[in-house]
């Protein structure tokens, strides 16, 4: 036998060597990476199993949320419609309530105008009846009665309003 060649001795002592820790190692080490490999496999499985919950579940909330959203924004134009249609109402009646105002005003305005036409003409035609006496007197010259005259007068103006209203119309 050779130096390459080993001797039954040292053969038979190494696959006894050997076949001791393969056994021992098959039944001691084995199992416990196996056990190490299927716990670290069940992690892994569970955490994709929790991941595609909390995806799911992600999902679900996204969904929620934007048909929250859209509610909302449907809710907002629905209040932006009515503020629109209560600004329009409310625009109206205070035109409404200027236009009776405005009325009111003119109205009131008018009968102080006629009030006013009807007192000025009034003094007008007392200070018309006395001047005309007056002139007359001096005309005549001497004093002259102012009730005998004031039915000349009157006949005078009243002659005077029927020409006016006979030219206006």
């Amino acid at each position: 036998m050779g130096i390459l060649i080993p001797g039954l001795a040292p053969t038979v002592v190494c696959v006894v060597t050997f076949a001791v820790v393969f056994v021992s190692m098959a039944k001691v080490l084995l199992p416990r990476v196996n056990k190490v490999l299927d716990e670290r496999k069940d992690a892994i499985e569970g955490q994709v199993e929790r991941a595609e919950q909390l995806t799911m579940a992600a999902g679900e909330v996204l969904a929620e949320y934007r048909e929250e959203l859209a509610e909302a924004r449907h809710e907002a134009a629905r209040l932006r419609l009515e503020a629109l249609e209560q600004g329009t109402q409310l625009i109206a009646e205070i035109r409404a309530e200027g236009l009776r105002e405005r009325e009111a005003m003119i109205a009131e305005a008018q009968a102080r105008l006629a009030a006013d036409l009807v007192i000025a003409e009034t003094e007008l035609r007392g200070d018309i009846v006395s001047l005309a006496t007056e002139l007359a007197g001096r005309v005549v010259g001497e004093p002259l009665e102012s009730a005998a005259n004031s039915e000349i007068v009157d006949r005078f103006f009243s002659d005077l309003d029927a020409r006016s209203a006979a030219g206006l119309q």
